[in-house]
């Protein structure tokens, strides 16, 4: 029996597929493209939005560790696809301690998200740090208690190297932009990260000087950790607002001077990011990327399947 379709029934056939793939193509090229954002950026005290995007749309993400922080806003900044999330949600209404960092590292990864700049409000704790300085810290001492710093677990043991937690390439690239824009800005130091939510005691804030500390956060740790394990670039650039509470002429921090001396620099800010963004170089060359290539310890037959389907986006090209 012969199958074939009669010559009219063959040109009619392929007119109508050719149509279709006509329809395809269009629908295709005039659909706008979906933004990919290679950097991200974590907005800490008073910087719920950043000035400069282009093009935005808001991204709402469920991960397995729950929700993030807020919505991440993706766009434009600096000729370059972000995502911008503000670490204590907008309106600020989650404290330090609450926060779900492998939520908010997590997002930024599934968003394919590769570097973080993270900005954040920091006290001084060196006289030469004054308020409203810049200082991109090299170094971090963690003094929080109980927070989760870790995706690993639950059958899948990994261990980060961690003895140089800031991309320091990153580092460079923020700290030549803030020069170049004329911010007073400081590379390397070392961010002391306490738990919060309260301030320092003057003792705490004496003791921490005696240890050589720069500046002090509640915040930053964590995200540095979950960054490097989740094979990302990370680097904080902290925003000195106080002198904490050692100074004899700033022997008290209040949220006012904290947010009056924010908003003063969420000019500077926004000026350093964009010119960052915009100097960052399209392709990594430093070891971020390969942070989990001999971290993992757990014999490869032994993780459970539930945690390998988990943790899939980390660990997926190692298993």
């Amino acid at each position: 029996m012969n199958l074939a379709p009669a010559r009219g029934d063959t040109f009619t056939y392929l007119f109508t597929r050719l149509l279709r793939v006509e329809c395809y193509w269009n629908l295709y090229r005039n659909e706008p493209r979906r933004m990919k954002p290679s950097i991200g950026i974590i907005g800490g005290s008073g910087l719920y939005s950043m000035p400069g995007f282009e093009r935005h749309e808001e991204r709402t993400i469920d991960t397995p560790w729950g929700k993030p922080s807020d919505a991440y806003i993706v766009g434009h900044l600096g000729g370059r696809e972000v995502a911008f999330l503000a670490r204590h949600g907008r309106g600020h209404r989650i404290s330090p301690s609450e926060l779900n960092f492998r939520a908010n590292i997590w997002g930024m990864k599934s968003l394919g998200v590769e570097r973080i700049l993270s900005l954040s409000a920091v006290g001084s704790l060196k006289e030469e740090h004054k308020p409203l300085d810049f200082v991109i810290p090299y170094q971090f001492v963690d003094r929080t208690r109980g927070r989760v710093s870790t995706f690993f677990g639950e059958g899948l043991v990994a261990h980060i190297s961690f003895a140089h937690p800031i991309c320091t390439q990153m580092a460079d690239v923020a700290y030549a932009a803030g020069q170049d824009a004329g911010i007073r800005v400081k590379l390397g130091g070392t961010y002391l990260c306490m738990e919060g939510p309260a301030f320092s005691t003057l003792a705490e804030s004496n003791l921490y000087r005696s240890w050589g500390m720069d500046v002090i956060g509640m915040t930053n740790l964590q995200e540095a950790k979950l960054a490097r394990e989740a094979e990302l670039c990370y680097t904080t650039i902290s925003m000195v607002t106080d002198y904490d509470c050692w100074h004899p002429e700033h022997d008290a921090v209040t949220v006012n001077d904290i947010i009056a001396n924010l908003t003063q620099n969420a000019a500077n800010a926004a000026k350093l990011v964009r010119a960052a963004v915009s100097a960052m170089p399209e392709m990594r060359t430093c070891k971020c990327g390969s942070a989990l290539a001999h971290a993992l310890i757990t014999d490869r037959k032994a993780i459970p399947e539930a945690t390998r389907k988990k943790l899939e986006l980390l660990v997926g090209k190692y298993l």
